[in-house]
């Protein structure tokens, strides 16, 4: 199986490639890393012509089995709707794998009839216990490894962080959440924030045709005074005004442990 590594947002570090190239070996598996992948232009890795030109070539090329994205950070929603564009029938048959701020690019090409997946990325493998992480990613790339899947999916479902969530709602990205489930997670933000964001998404009127939603795991910094209610409490208050249930928590997040969802099968 060939896998291309591409950096929609910024830059791989040069030894999370390197790690990773011999684990995905172990799997059966060749990476080929695009060079844009290590390119550096302020923020981002390379400009947005750059790195929207590597991802459309990977995602034309008719030996590249699956797109695996190399890290999250910010860009990707500066390209997404244009890697969407127009794409190849070879586009089709290729799973593409990340998440955090690659759930634009996610989100972009499922409306496009591409299958992606929330799921670990390249990057992971610089956390501490980050190889176990890969290895996850890896068995769901090669073999479609049920262990590698969040345990609770039951039926369709889609995977965001919730900021890139909250920011993609209401733009043409905006997934059909029509009888699906929504696992969201977050990292680095305070819980007030939370409450804002959720504000945002429930607002939508496509959160409405939710089947449910569950909590994935959320590091949070303090509040500069207590907020008066926890997470969950929180999740549980904007799940009730919106009349969409509370289906309790799930096993994803910036973190290790992370797993993968499979994005529903649609034709675009």
């Amino acid at each position: 199986m060939r896998i291309a590594i591409v950096a929609p947002s910024c830059p791989l570090k040069r030894e999370a490639a390197e790690r990773v190239q011999a684990l995905a070996a172990e799997h059966g598996a060749t990476l080929a890393v695009h060079p844009q992948s290590f390119l550096e232009d302020g923020h981002f890795a390379g400009s947005d012509a750059e790195r929207l030109a590597a991802i459309r070539e990977v995602l034309a090329d008719p030996a590249v089995d699956a797109v695996w994205l190399a890290r999250g950070g910010y860009g990707s929603n500066r390209i997404a709707e244009a890697a969407a564009r127009d794409l190849p029938e070879a586009a089709r048959s290729k799973l593409v794998l990340g998440y955090s701020d690659g759930g634009f690019v996610l989100a972009a090409l499922h409306k496009a009839g591409v299958p992606v997946a929330h799921g670990p990325m390249v990057q992971d493998v610089l956390r501490d216990g980050g190889e176990a992480a890969v290895r996850r990613a890896l068995s769901w790339l090669v073999k479609r490894d049920a262990a590698a899947v969040e345990p609770g999916v039951d039926g369709p479902a889609f995977a965001f962080n919730l900021v890139v969530l909250s920011s993609l709602m209401g733009t043409p990205l905006e997934p059909d959440f029509d009888g699906a489930e929504l696992l969201i997670e977050e990292v680095d933000e305070e819980i007030y924030r939370i409450d804002r964001f959720l504000f945002h998404v429930s607002s939508q009127p496509g959160f409405a045709r939710l089947r449910q939603l569950r909590l994935g795991r959320c590091a949070l910094r303090d509040n500069d005074r207590p907020f008066g209610a926890d997470l969950e409490a929180v999740v549980r208050s904007w799940c009730e005004r919106s009349g969409v249930p509370f289906g309790g928590h799930a096993d994803i997040g910036h973190d290790v442990l992370n797993k993968v969802v499979p994005f529903p099968c649609r034709n675009a």
